[in-house]
């Protein structure tokens, strides 16, 4: 439950502050006691004052701190400036549910990377969960933004491709605590969280999010609650999400006579449910099928076994469409792709004709 060590710290600091106060309370009291005439007095009522003060203090602060937790503050659209200012001083979590972000647009992605390293190193954990540009919602919420010229899915490839490559520029330690995977549902809630506090909005028809109203909440708050349980309901469904790393290449364990080689890590794309490799790691041969569990399917289910077929101009999806796909996810090729469609054997088709 969010908040829960938060919560428990605060108990003991108004524990804490409340027996300091009831124990110079209790000094004062009995040197009153051990006193007499105007010393007797005074210490008499500052003691008995000091009593009410903590009574006062362990009764009212936990009130006072859900009131000001309660409180919500709204911002007329997203601030960024502010949100990387936050990022600058996160040293707990930092957390970021949205279709793609503008923080990543190519005026504010330096800024905003340098700021992620801030939260990085001061020991934040950083998850983001970013839209898949894959699924029919994403193209949904293109369809629902036609008026503003948005395509979703191009938005949220161009910022899988920074994060990979931010990614790869971290030491291990903090690449470690940098976590990103990609949603396969309705979008509904946008949710920027730095520490204790976050901004939120909903997805609004034909509207940019970030253009709407944001409300600033405490995540120990009702609504900090039910963004939290939406962001973590979405993060550990195995089948709704995928890793960035299983997005960006998928393992393929290549087989030659029945019999297993080598695995090698290859750059893919997924098109009308078919499944195409790109094939530069190595030497293809016949006859060479390859073993492999390709997303949406869970890490550890087990591995499909394909041959390759080299796409032709009278597939359903020609050669040039397909290397459109590759362009659109990991950038413009260089022309030495080797793509291969992934072919299911069958039984009765061992070399998947």
């Amino acid at each position: 439950m969010p908040g829960w060590a938060e919560r428990s710290g605060r108990q003991r600091r108004s524990f804490v502050v409340g027996g300091a106060l009831l124990g110079i309370a209790t000094a004062m009291l009995l040197a009153a006691w051990l006193s007499t005439g105007f010393r007797s007095d005074l210490l008499l009522n500052l003691g008995s004052s000091v009593v009410l003060a903590a009574i006062s203090y362990v009764i009212f602060d936990p009130l006072f701190e859900e009131a000001r937790k309660a409180r919500v503050q709204e911002h007329l659209s997203f601030d960024r400036q502010a949100f990387v200012a936050q990022l600058h001083r996160a040293g707990r979590r930092v957390r970021i549910l949205d279709t793609w972000t503008i923080m990543l647009e190519r005026v504010h992605r330096e800024e905003t990377l340098r700021a992620v390293r801030a939260a990085l190193t001061n020991g934040a954990e950083v998850q983001l969960l970013l839209l898949d540009p894959d699924c029919s919602a994403a193209q949904q919420r293109s369809e629902e933004l036609e008026r503003e010229r948005v395509d979703v899915p191009r938005y949220i490839r161009s910022n899988l491709r920074h994060l990979a490559a931010f990614a790869h520029t971290l030491d291990p330690a903090l690449r470690h605590r940098l976590q990103v995977r990609l949603y396969d549902a309705s979008p509904s809630i946008q949710l920027y969280q730095w520490d204790g506090r976050a901004l939120i909005s909903f997805f609004p028809i034909g509207k940019l999010s970030f253009n709407v109203p944001q409300l600033e909440v405490d995540m120990d708050s009702p609504w900090g609650g039910f963004v939290h349980a939406r962001f973590e309901e979405l993060w550990e469904h195995e089948q709704a999400t995928v890793s960035l790393e299983r997005y960006a290449s998928v393992t393929v364990t290549l087989r030659h006579d029945g019999s297993d080689m080598i695995e090698v890590q290859v750059p893919y794309v997924t098109v009308d449910g078919q499944h195409y490799i790109d094939c530069r790691a190595f030497r293809v041969a016949r006859p060479l099928t390859v073993r492999a569990v390709l997303p949406p399917r869970p890490p550890g289910a087990t591995p499909g076994v394909f041959t390759l077929a080299e796409p032709a101009e009278g597939d359903h999806l020609p050669p040039a469409t397909v290397s459109r796909h590759f362009d659109q996810k990991y950038g413009p090729g260089d022309g030495d792709r080797v793509l291969r469609r992934l072919v299911p054997q069958t039984p009765d088709d061992p070399h998947g004709r």
